[in-house]
């Protein structure tokens, strides 16, 4: 079996729509709803420029097909962080300082990589990677 790609992070929140919000205005991701029979009050997908579902949003009274205790606003246990490849670095990083969003810059110039770590509402801690263009 050979992995092709990350497929999408699903979150559990009590801030459904902050959440929602959160990935659209600083990732510009666009909001959708999921799939029937769940209801939009309860679940947000994420998508990217190409279609693809990034992020799956969930309410804690979301039905799931595995349940397991979830702890929203917790850090994120054994997970320490999500990567996601983004595009423009000085936009983001003006984004997250007009939410007076906390932050941290990392630069590996050795592989032309700029990366930011900042959490999102639930407290998961986003690692938004900057490679410089070849």
């Amino acid at each position: 079996m050979i992995v092709e790609r990350l497929d999408h992070v699903n979150i559990i929140t009590d801030r459904l729509a902050e959440t929602a919000r959160f990935y659209a205005e600083l990732l510009d991701l666009e909001e959708r709803d999921g799939p029937p029979p769940l209801a939009p009050e309860q679940v947000r997908w994420m998508y990217d420029q190409a279609g693809n579902a990034i992020l799956h949003l969930n309410s804690v009274d979301c039905p799931r097909a595995f349940e397991r205790e979830v702890e929203p606003g917790s850090e994120t246990g054994a997970i320490h962080h999500v990567a996601l490849r983004c595009g423009d670095f000085d936009e983001v990083r003006a984004r997250l300082d007009a939410r007076g969003a906390d932050y941290a810059i990392n630069d590996l110039s050795s592989i032309g990589l700029r990366q930011i770590f900042t959490p999102d509402p639930n407290n998961v801690l986003l690692e938004l990677n900057f490679f410089a263009s070849a």
